[in-house]
């Protein structure tokens, strides 16, 4: 985890949600889904759920729970980030290439 950098994350066991400040220039339409999508995420299938990027800037949904939280549905978990991936891959694209022109200084192009 050294290398990486938070985008955002929700806690079903806290019922909190995070957003780096760092990212406060995103438009709130944006922010706003990725809120909604990660709150739900966890309603739904439990444990803690974090969106970070890596040091060459791939997005990566990841997942983690409780040891001792036998209600976290894993199976539901899996099928739920596919379903991510697949019905948010345009967002998911959109902030990759965000991250990689203004955090990596890389070009749009």
């Amino acid at each position: 985890m050294d290398n990486e950098l938070v985008l955002c994350a929700a806690s079903a066991y806290e019922q909190k949600f995070y957003f780096n400040p760092e990212f406060d220039s995103l438009p709130e339409e944006i922010k706003e889904e990725l809120r909604v999508m990660c709150v739900l995420y966890t309603a739904d299938v439990g444990g803690i759920l974090m969106l970070t990027f890596s040091e060459d800037g791939n997005l990566e949904l990841k997942v983690d729970h409780a040891e001792d939280d036998f209600s976290f549905d894993e199976i539901g978990s899996v099928l739920k980030i596919k379903e991510l991936q697949q019905t948010k891959r345009e967002l998911f694209e959109s902030l990759e290439l965000f991250f990689k022109v203004f955090y990596l200084g890389e070009s749009a192009e």
